[in-house]
């Protein structure tokens, strides 16, 4: 059976839709289940679902583009939130940033060439009284100092 845009959506993903099909908020609700199941929205994905829901690709676009939880390239196995809400930023979050970006070799929203990180700003992590705060994956690090930043790298490279 050739690969068409209605065989890329697998069985788990036709149900969801399926669930959503005729309910208010489906698009977004769809949509943050394509991203769990890949990790970030493909193109192929977006076709096809524009088909399965008979919803134009440039409104799918559109809310995948205007909402920032939405990525439209693959993250890295190891995706770094560095919060800069106003006191991780007030308490060096930006410089957190600029030492990632030179030990890693990427900028923000960007990923590393052997697809181990990704790094991204974001807003709040709700940890305020531990600022500067990052995140690896589901991990949490408060108090962080560009120091402590290679040792954190390494970690999370040696769980690959």
């Amino acid at each position: 059976m050739p690969v068409t845009e209605e065989t890329k959506l697998s069985a788990e993903l036709r149900s969801f839709i399926e669930t959503w099909r005729d309910r208010p908020g489906n698009l977004i609700m769809i949509l943050h289940r394509v991203q769990q199941e890949y990790g970030f929205v493909p193109r192929e994905i977006a076709l096809a679902l524009a088909h399965e829901i008979d919803v134009p690709l440039a409104k799918i676009y559109g809310v995948i583009t205007f909402y920032h939880f939405f990525k439209l390239e693959k993250p890295g196995r190891n995706k770094i939130a560095v919060c800069m809400g106003t006191a991780c930023y007030l308490k060096g979050g930006e410089d957190l940033i600029f030492e990632l970006e030179s030990l890693l070799g990427i900028g923000t929203n960007q990923t590393t060439d052997d697809g181990e990180f990704s790094m991204e700003a974001v807003r709040c992590v709700g940890c305020c009284g531990l600022a500067p705060v990052l995140m690896v994956n589901d991990d949490v690090y408060g108090k962080v100092t560009k120091a402590k930043l290679p040792e954190i790298i390494a970690a999370h490279r040696a769980e690959g």
